[in-house]
């Protein structure tokens, strides 16, 4: 009797890439459900399970409200779903700033419930101790400097970073403590090119950007940006795809034929069985 086995699919790993330094980009999209990871997994490098999904599936107004259940939910989705793809889930607001051992016991909830290989903090300087203490225990960590939506009520909105000599010094301040406190890849958000270009060249980590130019190591969109879910969407999307418009007109044209009895047709029922002659 012959025995079928299942063609292994091998996963993208930390240190595959960490190893991307000044090599091939690295392409990261969003995912937070198991068919849209199956879609994109052969595509992307990595997967982020971004607490952006507060806002993107959830219709919060910033990721503050977003909780570790939900990243741990939506977490399990993508995992179900990519089999090459590194899959990296963010740690939400208030999950990691407490303490060393506060932000160790969530992410190994996170990485244990989920399986995922790895965690995003948004980091900086006063964070840096965190992503340390994290690391040498043997969780892998993504940063992320610049615009960090997790400070919004902070800093009063979504703005680039990086314009002003003050702001210039303290965002590659944090992409060096981030990188020194052994950060294996660092997203970096909405600062300016040059700056951009200056923390991927002097910081040995991979670098990965969204609204951060084409200078980094890499870059990430929110999904639903990028197939154009939403009416607005930032100055550093490009739209791939149309697909509010598309969904819109689906849904009307079944609204249309509903009302009209055109659907279901005779080929979308189900009829009784004829009785079997006698």
């Amino acid at each position: 009797m012959s025995i079928q086995t299942q063609e292994t699919v091998k996963r993208i790993s930390v240190p595959d890439i960490a190893g991307r330094k000044g090599g091939e980009p690295i392409v990261c999209l969003t995912a937070y459900d198991a068919p849209m990871a199956a879609l994109l997994d052969p595509h992307c490098d990595v997967l982020l399970v971004g607490d952006s999904l507060g806002m993107a599936v959830h219709g919060l107004p910033n990721t503050v409200g977003v909780t570790l259940e939900m990243m741990i939910l939506h977490g399990q989705a993508v995992m179900r779903g990519a089999k090459r793809a590194m899959v990296v889930v963010d740690m939400p607001f208030g999950s990691y700033e407490g303490g060393k051992e506060v932000a160790y016991a969530n992410c190994v909830r996170v990485m244990q419930e989920t399986g995922a290989q790895a965690v995003k903090l948004e980091t900086s300087i006063e964070l840096a101790e965190i992503v340390e203490f994290l690391v040498k225990r043997g969780i892998p960590v993504m940063g992320h400097v610049g615009l960090r939506p997790q400070a919004i009520l902070a800093e009063g909105g979504f703005k680039a970073k990086g314009r002003t000599d003050y702001e210039r010094e303290r965002v590659m301040a944090e992409a060096k403590a981030t990188a020194e406190a052994g950060a294996f890849c660092i997203v970096i958000e909405g600062v300016a090119e040059s700056l951009a270009r200056e923390i991927t060249e002097t910081i040995d980590t991979p670098t990965i950007g969204i609204g951060a130019s084409a200078a980094c190591d890499g870059q990430v969109l929110v999904i639903n940006d990028m197939l154009g879910m939403f009416d607005w969407t930032p100055r550093f999307v490009r739209k791939y795809a149309d697909l509010r418009t598309e969904i819109d007109r689906a849904a009307a044209a079944f609204a249309a034929d509903v009302k009209t009895r055109r659907f279901p047709a005779e080929v979308e029922t189900y009829f009784s069985k004829k009785p079997a002659s006698q």
